[in-house]
């Protein structure tokens, strides 16, 4: 009879024991404060690198915009005559040095004139079927580093065919973008790393 009441009073310990338990787990099930914090340290990262890619992919894009609309006022400057080489007045003549520096003054808003991030190559050829269509690279690798073994500034004077052509190097620092836009391979490196910026004006210059 003893024992009968002892387990009574002990079921009758565990029932409201396991009762809170039981609501405890069901008032941590309902609690959602911290719910947002932790929902954006998870989703935070992502976010942010996605942001990051796009808005830099975005910054290549309007940059090799600009690098193709300083090559044109920089091919119409040739073909009327405003910028020679070699011939004309002291004021239209120019160097290679002061044709890059007039280059760089169009897009220094945005990308750097270094000696390794910018090449220009101003030539003059006997007609259009001569200029070249292709990028040139180092090896036959579609993203091999870029040969500038070619490029000179030696526009020729009224009525002949030239061509300006100007190469930037881009550095991409995605690694979320780096696989789809990166064209170019520097030397020693496995893998490509930059993007490529490419602007040609090919035109027959007029009769100055």
């Amino acid at each position: 009879m003893i024992d009968k009441e002892n387990d009574n009073a002990l079921a009758g310990v565990k029932a409201p024991v396991a009762a809170r338990r039981k609501g405890l787990f069901r008032r941590l099930l309902s609690e959602k404060n911290g719910t947002s914090a932790i929902e954006f340290s998870i989703l935070a990262l992502p976010f942010l690198i996605i942001v990051f890619a796009s808005l830099e992919t975005f910054a290549a894009f309007t940059g090799e915009q600009l690098l193709a609309n300083a090559t044109d006022t920089m091919a119409r400057k040739v073909r009327t005559g405003e910028i020679t080489f070699g011939q004309g007045s002291a004021a239209t003549n120019k160097s290679p040095e002061e044709f890059r520096k007039l280059f760089c003054d169009e897009i220094s808003i945005m990308l750097k004139c270094d000696a390794e991030k910018l090449y220009l190559d101003v030539r003059s050829f006997a007609d259009f079927s001569k200029i070249p269509t292709t990028i040139p690279r180092k090896g036959s690798a579609t993203n091999g580093d870029l040969d500038t073994t070619g490029f000179a500034f030696s526009p020729g004077g009224p009525t002949t065919v030239n061509i300006v052509r100007a190469y930037y190097r881009w550095s991409v620092t995605a690694d979320l973008v780096r696989p789809y836009v990166t064209n170019l391979r520097p030397a020693g490196s496995s893998m490509p790393s930059d993007y490529l910026m490419v602007a040609t004006a090919a035109f027959r210059n007029e009769n100055y």
